[in-house]
């Protein structure tokens, strides 16, 4: 547009005579010039003071065309827009008000009369050129708002699909823990205990010396496979109750919410630790990380205090935190659609302790903080199988009472 328009007034000045058409066409040579080279240089399309430097440049051999020739102010439509897009919008609008009035004034100089069209020429193709350029970069922003929203959604899927596959893969672990303990692994201790009857029953002998031996080659293997069992039931069990104990494993929890939420949470033991089945720790552990979760996400708590009581039947955790707490009645039924991500919490861990025989309580108020209770029975200790074989009426041995 600017080198049609530059040839066009070049040409009119010379086709009609014109006494200055020399200069004319030297000026409109010269402005296509300085207009063509100034992108080439590296400056100008990175710096905002080389760009307006050289848009100024512009300006001045623009002004000495119009000087010329009243067909320069078809050059100032073209402007506008160099003027938006170079220069930030508070210099940029002051710049196309003081073009547009040069134009006026230039073609009112020329023409000796200050008309309607004049005026209204200029200021509509500075309005135009305001307003699309103003729509584009609406448009753009709105284009780049979406675009990163597309790529948060994105990283967000990826990020949710891997924590649902490392829930699955840690859900998936403890089932074949507790079904490792609570099938193979009770089923060879009972093994080793009715092999232990039998070689106390059979009686010392040269004619039982074969058999006694088959019994204690049978018994070596089952207490064998029992350690290998018990050695996959703990490979199984989560990674934070693998280094130690549940007492250990949620001070480590209470340390990395503080360290990565910066909830200041205090953590401390009552009574004396009893050690307790892999289900019970994990659905502890469990409930105490949702629990903190929520102070941090939800109640957006500061402080909170965590509490494991070892008790003569039970063993209890308490969660309180300090947060704005809420109203427990009103929490909607997880899946309900009332709020996204709302209920679940609190599901899964009632499930958790219901599956275990245990309680769980949650008391809340609005603007007052909120605490989390769960209670699990301790489990009773499982009755050794009868023998099918007599056994001595002493009392086992402490092997067979531990086993």
């Amino acid at each position: 547009m600017v080198a049609a328009l530059l040839a066009l007034a070049a040409v009119r000045a010379v086709t009609d005579h014109s006494p200055n058409a020399p200069a004319v066409t030297g000026a409109a040579a010269l402005l296509l010039a300085v207009y063509a080279v100034g992108p080439t240089l590296p400056p100008v399309r990175t710096s905002t003071a080389a760009a307006a430097l050289w848009l100024a440049v512009v300006m001045v051999v623009w002004a000495v065309l119009l000087a010329l020739t009243p067909l320069g102010v078809w050059l100032a439509f073209p402007l506008f827009f160099v003027q938006l897009h170079l220069l930030p919008l508070r210099w940029a609008l002051p710049a196309v008000l003081v073009t547009t009035l040069v134009a006026i004034g230039g073609f009112g100089w020329h023409t000796r009369a200050l008309t309607v069209g004049t005026v209204i020429g200029p200021a509509l193709g500075a309005a135009v050129a305001v307003a699309v350029v103003l729509g584009y970069q609406a448009l753009y922003r709105e284009s780049e708002q979406r675009r990163r929203l597309i790529e948060e959604l994105t990283a967000a899927r990826s990020d949710l699909a891997a924590a649902e596959h490392a829930a699955g893969v840690l859900a998936e672990r403890e089932r074949l823990a507790r079904e490792i303990h609570d099938t193979l692994a009770q089923g060879l201790s009972s093994i080793q205990l009715l092999l232990r009857a039998a070689e106390r029953g059979i009686p010392p002998g040269p004619d039982t010396a074969a058999a006694l031996g088959h019994v204690q080659q049978a018994r070596q293997a089952a207490v064998d496979n029992l350690a290998e069992a018990r050695r996959f039931v703990r490979a199984l069990s989560p990674p934070d109750l693998e280094a130690g104990s549940l007492p250990a494993a949620l001070e480590r929890l209470c340390a990395t919410t503080a360290r990565s939420a910066g909830l200041a949470v205090h953590c401390q033991v009552s009574g004396a630790p009893v050690e307790l089945p892999t289900p019970h720790e994990v659905a502890l552990l469990r409930i105490a990380q949702s629990a903190l979760a929520n102070a941090v996400q939800h109640a957006h708590a500061s402080r909170a205090e965590l509490t494991l009581s070892y008790m003569d039947t039970e063993v209890a955790l308490d969660v309180v935190d300090d947060g704005t707490g809420f109203a427990p009645d009103a929490v909607p039924p997880p899946g309900s659609g009332a709020v996204a991500g709302t209920g679940f919490g609190l599901a899964a861990m009632r499930a958790r302790a219901r599956a275990l025989h245990g309680t769980l309580a949650v008391e809340s108020t609005p603007g007052e903080g909120t605490a989390v209770a769960v209670t699990l029975p301790y489990p009773e200790p499982a009755a050794a199988p009868r023998p099918t074989v007599s056994a001595p009426t002493a009392d086992p041995p402490p092997e067979q009472a531990t086993a």
